[in-house]
């Protein structure tokens, strides 16, 4: 039971859509349709993704790319500016939580050297909010754009036509919220550099080209995987147990759901009506509540909108803690963290997310 418990603290998120999913099957039972609810490529191209991430992880890429830059901080400010710099176009790349993974971890090492607990809480908020804001200009830089991306077949054109303005203000905002960091001189120590093997360099990037490609529709998804697993198994089997299952089984559990919901008139109906011509704004309320990555999923099969609804619940990843699940791995590691206060950091974040949000959604809105 306690296994139980911990499991469901855990994974609130697929907990939840493992409930939602399984109450639809008794509405609507499994037939021949439920094959056509999962989308196979979204599911293979995060499974890909976090291969190839994990493994530039393993060998230390990003720790030597962070030490490098960190390098050039002299004090609190600056440094807070290149921790929200990384975050910010890292993100682009591995996603916005394997950013927060990498990055958090070492802000914390780091600032264990300062004592300045606001600056330290600060910072970690502006990464926070950088590595969600960031992610969300590739299709590619998370889950809920590598779905609309697919999901709605968007060119990449109209992807970026839709998500640059709002991702060149948010880097503005950023930019100035960092400069309310005290320039108090500090030294940024950070581990010794890591020696990088060339050959699975190499691999990984070799991986992490076909994984983009597969995203831009040039290489079929099924040449992806298999590269993936006879890659990982060849280099770094273990590579295969970091990859984050829960979040492909929650995508799985929110196809099913959608699949149902969308087979039963009566909510088909009712959500169809409410979503038109306000899918941005009911985007971002609905990820204040269940967080952005399955609220894309659930009001994409009511929808033909897929640009606002991408730009909604990317936008909607500012606000509460639960908004974008990616805020609570920066919470969980700071709260786990010596001479931690939990309230103060909430206090903090609120302010910096739902003030950001305050600016970006009329901006959205108004473009």
């Amino acid at each position: 039971m306690e296994k139980i418990i911990k499991f469901i603290k855990a994974q609130p998120v697929l907990v939840t859509a493992f409930t939602i999913a399984l109450i639809t099957v008794f509405i609507v039972p499994p037939d021949s349709q439920y094959i056509e609810y999962c989308n196979r490529t979204v599911l293979i191209q995060l499974f890909c993704l976090m291969t190839a991430v994990g493994g530039f992880r393993s060998i230390g890429v990003f720790e030597n790319i962070a030490g490098f830059l960190l390098k050039k901080a002299g004090n609190i400010r600056y440094l807070g500016i290149i921790f929200t710099l990384i975050c910010f176009f890292i993100s682009m790349l591995v996603t916005n939580d394997v950013a927060l993974l990498t990055f958090v971890p070492l802000t914390l090492m780091v600032y264990s050297k300062i004592n300045d607990e606001k600056s330290r809480i600060l910072t970690i908020v502006l990464e926070t909010v950088s590595a969600n804001l960031g992610s969300m200009i590739t299709p590619f830089g998370n889950p809920q754009n590598l779905y609309i991306y697919d999901m709605y077949r968007l060119s990449i054109r109209d992807f970026f036509r839709t998500m640059l303005p709002s991702g060149f203000a948010s880097f503005v905002i950023l930019m100035l919220l960092c400069l309310l960091l005290p320039k108090t001189s500090c030294t940024a120590e950070t581990s010794a550099k890591t020696d990088v093997s060339k050959l699975h360099l190499l691999a990984y990037l070799i991986l992490f080209v076909m994984c983009l490609l597969t995203v831009f529709r040039v290489v079929p998804d099924w040449v992806c995987f298999i590269i993936a697993v006879v890659s990982t198994l060849a280099l770094d089997r273990k590579l295969l147990l970091k990859v984050d299952y829960c979040l492909l089984a929650t995508f799985l559990c929110f196809f099913v759901f959608v699949g149902n919901i969308a087979r039963i008139d009566v909510i088909s109906n009712f959500f169809s009506g409410i979503l038109e011509g306000k899918e941005l704004i009911i985007s971002v309320l609905l990820s204040q509540v269940i967080s952005n990555v399955p609220a894309s999923v659930m009001l994409s099969g009511f929808t033909e909108n897929g640009t606002a609804l991408l730009l909604g619940v990317n936008i909607g990843g500012l606000g509460t803690i639960i908004a974008s699940l990616a805020s609570l791995i920066s919470f969980q590691f700071y709260r786990g963290s010596n001479g931690a206060k939990s309230g103060k950091y909430m206090l903090i974040f609120s302010i910096v997310n739902f003030g950001m949000l305050a600016i970006l959604l009329p901006f959205a809105l108004l473009i």
